[in-house]
């Protein structure tokens, strides 16, 4: 049974085009608590970010893209399967989860092997090319249950590696790393999310997220609360101040000449950064109109930067 084929969406940013995963009205609920409410979204090739504080619902979608949790109303497609009762689809499919769920007293190599035998992976280098690809072959001989946090999220996530899935599901995979490790991995998923598999990554580290996912989606209370680039999503929150840092050799004159812009709500000094601050509602506007202003005055600009730009920025305000 292939997945539906749905009416022809409007512009959306909650889906892509050639989606690989996709839900459709998605609810998940256990006994009185709601853990997704009427979630609609998709994903496709490269790597996406899924973001929202913690009771969001991130974890029980990942569950659900993966079959590991029943959907309670709507629909939840991997490659146009049911990944709840169509098992075809797990060969092409893995999942990391943030708990512990590597058994203790086995070495990496054996529980990668391990995983690889029960996933049937032909090849008897397989554990070791995803092991290497994590970082691990030098640790590969030493038992899981004496490493690091960090060492064994990287282990899980060679075990997942080792049936190399066309849809890789990962649940705070850098949780203990240290950085070193963090940029080793943050590299590996953009060379997946590179070669056309699909990407899903879920992080409370909004910094990580924004240097490895070309794409956010963001829950809050288990409803779907923003998608897109971050950068998107913060033009499009129109109603919500833009703080831009501006310094230059005569502030004075140049605030003057900015308090008559329309697209200028406020302007304030910054001492600590040595700059004015402009608030506005039309970045686009700003943007244009700075550069001739400051030629017309003769003032030489030393810096212009947005200050609330960041993905952790905006999840906060989404947030709130």
């Amino acid at each position: 049974m292939t997945a539906p084929t749905p009416p022809p969406d409007e512009v959306d940013p909650a889906f892509v085009a050639d989606a690989t995963v996709e839900a459709r009205g998605v609810s998940v609920w256990f006994g009185p608590k709601v853990a997704l409410s009427e979630l609609s979204c998709s994903f496709g090739a490269g790597v996406s970010g899924l973001l929202g504080p913690n009771g969001a619902g991130k974890t029980t979608l990942m569950r659900a893209i993966t079959g590991l949790t029943r959907v309670n109303e709507g629909s939840v497609w991997v490659e146009g399967r049911n990944p709840r009762t169509d098992r075809e689809v797990h060969h092409r499919m893995a999942l990391v989860p943030e708990d512990e769920a590597v058994p203790p007293g086995l070495t990496a190599r054996q529980f990668v092997r391990y995983i690889a035998d029960l996933r049937q992976v032909a090849g008897r280098e397989a554990p070791d090319t995803a092991l290497g690809e994590v970082g691990l072959l030098d640790a590969a001989d030493r038992r899981v249950d004496t490493f690091s946090k960090g060492m064994r999220q990287r282990t899980k996530i060679a075990a997942a590696l080792v049936c190399d899935p066309q849809v890789l599901v990962l649940d705070e995979p850098l949780n203990g790393a240290d950085p070193v490790q963090r940029a080793h991995l943050i590299a590996l998923f953009r060379r997946l999310g590179a070669a056309g598999r699909t990407v899903i990554v879920s992080s409370h580290v909004l910094n990580e997220v924004e240097r490895m996912a070309e794409r956010v989606i963001v829950l809050v209370h288990g409803r779907l609360a923003a998608a897109g680039s971050h950068r998107a999503i913060r033009d499009a929150m129109d109603d919500t101040p833009r703080h831009v840092l501006v310094r230059c050799d005569d502030g004075r004159r140049l605030g003057a000449a900015l308090v008559g812009l329309a697209a200028v709500t406020g302007l304030t000094f910054d001492p600590k950064r040595d700059g004015l601050v402009v608030q506005t509602l039309q970045a686009r506007e700003l943007a244009a109109a700075l550069p001739r202003l400051a030629r017309d005055a003769s003032i030489r600009l030393h810096e212009v930067r947005p200050l609330d730009d960041s993905l952790e920025s905006l999840f906060r305000e989404l947030v709130r």
